[in-house]
């Protein structure tokens, strides 16, 4: 049990990551406020170092980990687009990344309840994750 609820969390927070780096992939050509592309630049960083921790963990296991959902990842994509087309204001790009953010920390405190015999270091990562997703949304509150 341990194993397979480790497994899963892992799945999600590899998941997770894969979204939240590609969501911030989608608007970073279109910050204007340099201090805004850091704290985006400087969440992806950390996000990228997670994800390298979660892939050590996923390949002891030998999992292959998780995409994003689709579909998810297309309503994204498209939400992101359409706001920006109409506004490609930092306030945009602040509302949608807190939209996300927000999300993200909802999935994963779900997936941490869920999978509540993952082993230790796993849901320490998880729980690291959540607190990358709730201090960006923090950090971004004054580009609203």
């Amino acid at each position: 049990m341990i194993e397979s609820d480790t497994i899963k969390l892992l799945r999600e927070c590899d998941a997770g990551i894969k979204m939240g780096v590609s969501a911030i992939d989608d608007v970073l050509d279109y910050v204007h406020d340099e201090a805004l592309g850091k704290c985006l630049a400087d969440c992806k960083s950390k996000h990228d170092k997670l994800k390298k921790e979660i892939q050590i963990l996923l390949d002891k296991y030998h999992d292959d980990g998780k995409e994003p959902n689709p579909m998810a990842k297309s309503m994204s994509w498209i939400k992101t687009n359409v706001k920006l087309v109409m506004d490609e204001s930092d306030a945009t790009i602040a509302d949608l990344m807190t939209d996300g953010c927000n999300m993200g920390v909802k999935f994963l405190n779900r997936y941490l309840n869920q999978y509540k015999a993952a082993d230790e270091k796993t849901k320490d990562i998880t729980k690291q994750l959540i607190d990358l997703e709730e201090k960006l949304a923090v950090d971004i509150r004054r580009f609203l």
